[in-house]
């Protein structure tokens, strides 16, 4: 198991895993293919990181990007980091937010940051995905990563 801040992440939602960093499915994504990128040290901001994490963490989101972009049918890339609780940021453990975008996602295009904020604040879990949901879609982004 991975740890992403307060959280322990089964193996199962995990589709790359890098020297420095991992990638995983997100439970309540604001988009379809809404994934986050994390180093695999727990560290809770982004000037934590040493430079060679940022470097990892960095080629990973946008190896991450270039997939769930083109498997999810994006046209764009919407890619995010909340650096600390007035930025947003809700569990303690740096990452980055990865979401593929297409034109009319949002009313107002700028609204995802809204969602961004919002979407992990309501922490019901009927909103959740279920394990079951989320180990597939790890699963098919997996297979792009042969590597892994």
């Amino acid at each position: 198991m991975l740890r992403f801040g307060q959280h322990l992440i089964k193996p199962s939602m995990v589709f790359l895993k890098t020297e420095l960093s991992f990638a995983l499915v997100n439970r309540k994504p604001v988009v379809p293919g809404h994934v986050l990128v994390c180093p695999l040290r727990p560290v809770e901001r982004f000037r934590d990181l040493c430079p060679e994490e940022v470097a990892d963490l960095f080629h990973t989101a946008q190896r991450v990007g270039n997939v769930v972009e083109k498997h999810f049918c994006g046209t764009s890339l919407t890619i995010s980091v909340q650096d600390g609780p007035e930025a947003g940021q809700t569990v303690k453990h740096v990452h980055v937010h990865v979401l593929p975008r297409r034109a009319g996602d949002f009313r107002r295009n700028d609204d995802v940051y809204e969602e961004l904020q919002r979407h992990d604040k309501e922490d019901s879990s009927d909103k959740w995905r279920t394990e079951e949901e989320m180990a597939a879609e790890a699963a098919i982004l997996k297979k792009y990563f042969g590597e892994n």
